[in-house]
């Protein structure tokens, strides 16, 4: 397991596009950038597997956000893209800002809010508030609730007021905010629409994408949204695509091939990705352009994807910038580890090389 070593200064959401940093091993398991650490900030013990099993590890969680105050927010992994008679109705982890060693015996204190069905979480609106998407498969119906202040509101969606009318969300995923906050994005992959929502939840119109479900809004207020393409399912090979829009609505498909596990903000109008069937994450610039920031080895792969918002709080406690992983250990898709990459200063970014 890699450790960090030596503190870091904070701004790793910048600097991790930095072109002339070299590629240098940081344990067996992940390859990062010269110049950047990498420690384990969430693991557990005693956790099981569908196959009884036990590692190391928590239960499985595909999305992460993080709010103002550094804390960190876990969705646990449901049942969203494939049927059955299982249910994954449970309450998301908040973890304090110097991570966590989660057990059975120690799970209750790190559990937030009601228990939720399908819950993912994602999009801030000034890091003060979360949003959170369940959706009902049987019933297929989608909602989306917002965090703040240690409540879960209700805030779009759910069963349609008059009898008769469709659900305005069926299969809701990820959720993306502009930088003003006014304006709420809402991927709905069973549709194939992005939704766009005011401040209040109510429609404004929607965008056309096939099977839309990573997003995230960049420095420049340009929404990027991944999309699934051709994968029924996101452990799919694809292919996906990477779509960029303006705010005008202007659109462009920047990439194509990836099925994106995470997206997260990167400076200069650049983007993080996680890309679980390459094993890597890579830094991606909007004329295509792409870097290498980390590579996972023996079975290890990304999932979700998180950057730590810069506020007095997060500052002082040596987060601000770093950012946070969701790492699949050796295949076992069901238990997860969060890491942390925390590199050097701001001043040394660079833009992503044209070349890929």
């Amino acid at each position: 397991m890699a450790t960090n070593r030596k503190r870091r200064s904070p701004g790793v959401g910048l600097a991790l596009v930095a072109a002339l940093l070299t590629p240098t091993p940081a344990g067996a398991e992940i390859i990062l950038s010269r110049g950047f650490t990498v420690q384990v900030y969430v693991t557990g013990d005693g956790f099981g597997t569908s196959t009884g099993a036990g590692g190391r590890g928590i239960p499985g969680t595909a999305t992460l956000a993080v709010d103002h105050a550094g804390a960190l927010y876990l969705a646990r992994t449901g049942r969203r893209y494939s049927g059955g008679e299982f249910e994954y109705l449970s309450s998301m982890y908040r973890i304090p800002v110097g991570g966590a060693r989660v057990t059975p015996q120690t799970e209750a204190r790190y559990l937030h809010g009601p228990p939720l069905t399908n819950a993912q979480v994602s999009g801030s609106r000034g890091g003060r508030e979360l949003f959170v998407t369940t959706f009902d498969r049987d019933r297929r119906v989608g909602v989306v609730y917002r965090l703040a202040g240690g409540r879960t509101e209700f805030f779009a969606g759910g069963t349609p007021s008059e009898p008769g009318l469709p659900p305005l969300l069926v299969q809701p995923e990820w959720i993306a905010v502009n930088t003003a906050g006014d304006i709420v994005y809402v991927a709905d992959r069973d549709r194939g629409t992005v939704v766009r929502l005011d401040a209040s939840g109510r429609v404004l119109d929607d965008l056309r994408v096939a099977r839309p479900r990573a997003l995230v809004m960049d420095e420049t207020d340009h929404l990027w949204i991944g999309s699934d393409g051709s994968a029924e399912a996101p452990w799919q090979a694809g292919p996906g695509g990477i779509w960029r829009v303006g705010p005008g609505g202007e659109r462009r498909l920047v990439l194509e091939g990836p099925v994106v596990q995470g997206l997260a903000p990167g400076p200069s109008g650049t983007v993080l990705v996680a890309d679980r069937q390459a094993g890597e994450v890579f830094a991606l610039a909007p004329d295509g352009a792409r870097m290498s920031v980390a590579r996972f080895t023996d079975g290890d792969a990304p999932r979700g994807l998180a950057v730590v918002p810069t506020t007095d709080v997060t500052r002082a406690a040596g987060l601000a910038g770093d950012l946070l992983v969701a790492v699949i250990r050796g295949g076992v898709f069901q238990l997860n580890e969060i890491v942390r990459i925390s590199g050097p200063s701001p001043e040394l970014v660079q833009r992503p090389p044209a070349s890929r």
